[in-house]
């Protein structure tokens, strides 16, 4: 099995990994708590497979390059038993960008300087919210089986398909597309954000994996 760095990327990569890029403002709050959430949950329905393909990694837009995590985002991973430990923040390059194979962002303004990047990023590229409203109006079993074709095969089939409905399912609203900043405020809040994320999150993971969260 692959071996898995501090961020969760695999050392010595496959071509046929599948990226999913998570993306904020600072990479120090909102984007950090989305990979390690996301991290814990294929983890938790992957077990060992999780290095077998499947990578997670942030930036920010205007990223703190070198910093630590937010504490109390350290603090919203722990209450859900994600693991915090060793996230370094990253300022959002070409090259993560390139190599993503799923972008998902924060806000809609994130997504549009994302796209604005280039590389083609516009078909791989959500707001998180997004994507999980896409992903709820896709029949799993038009998806490759997880076991027989790899969850690779099955996300990159995730990834088109919400691509291709984007048009045909526009948000109720404007904030309904939006995880909103948590940076300088109470627990409380941070707490709040951690639900919104893991909540979006949750119906993502289960199509790309084929199994449910665990009751």
């Amino acid at each position: 099995m692959t071996a898995l760095d501090g961020r969760g990327i695999a050392e010595g990569t496959a071509s046929d990994a599948f990226r999913i890029l998570h993306v904020s403002t600072g990479n120090v709050c909102r984007s950090p708590i989305t990979e390690r959430l996301t991290r814990h949950a294929l983890s938790d329905r992957l077990g060992a497979r999780l290095g077998d393909g499947l990578l997670v990694e942030s930036a920010g837009t205007w990223g703190h390059e070198g910093a630590p995590m937010e504490a109390n985002a350290a603090a919203v991973l722990a209450d859900f038993g994600a693991d915090a430990t060793g996230f370094i923040g990253r300022e959002l390059l070409d090259e993560h960008v390139i190599r993503a194979d799923l972008v998902l962002t924060a806000t809609r303004d994130h997504r549009a300087q994302v796209i604005s990047m280039g590389h083609s990023a516009g078909l791989r590229t959500f707001t998180l919210k997004e994507f999980t409203r896409l992903v709820r109006a896709i029949d799993p079993a038009t998806l490759p089986d997880p076991i027989e074709d790899g969850v690779v095969a099955r996300a990159r089939a995730l990834v088109r398909a919400a691509a291709a409905l984007r048009g045909w399912l526009l948000a109720p609203n404007v904030e309904a597309d939006e995880v909103y900043d948590p940076y300088g405020a109470p627990i409380t809040f941070f707490r709040s954000i951690g639900d919104e994320i893991n909540t979006a999150l949750d119906p993502v993971v289960t199509a790309i994996t084929g199994i449910p969260a665990h009751t």
